[in-house]
């Protein structure tokens, strides 16, 4: 069991890992990031997901 927050809006996951919401949504729509939600609505990101994903974008 996990004892570190896994689970954020996007908002927080903005925040926490610098990345806009631009770039969630898009992540969200690939089918990259699991998500929570209720009718439609994207509620919660997986920041194990986004890490991820992070670490796949290449450095500049």
């Amino acid at each position: 069991m996990s004892l570190t927050k896994s689970w954020y809006t996007i908002d927080e996951a903005a925040d926490k890992y610098g990345v806009s919401h631009k770039q969630l949504q898009k992540w969200v729509e690939s089918g990259v990031l699991r998500t929570e939600g209720g009718k439609g609505t994207v509620i919660l990101l997986n920041g194990d997901d986004i890490e991820m994903e992070l670490n796949l974008m290449p450095s500049v």
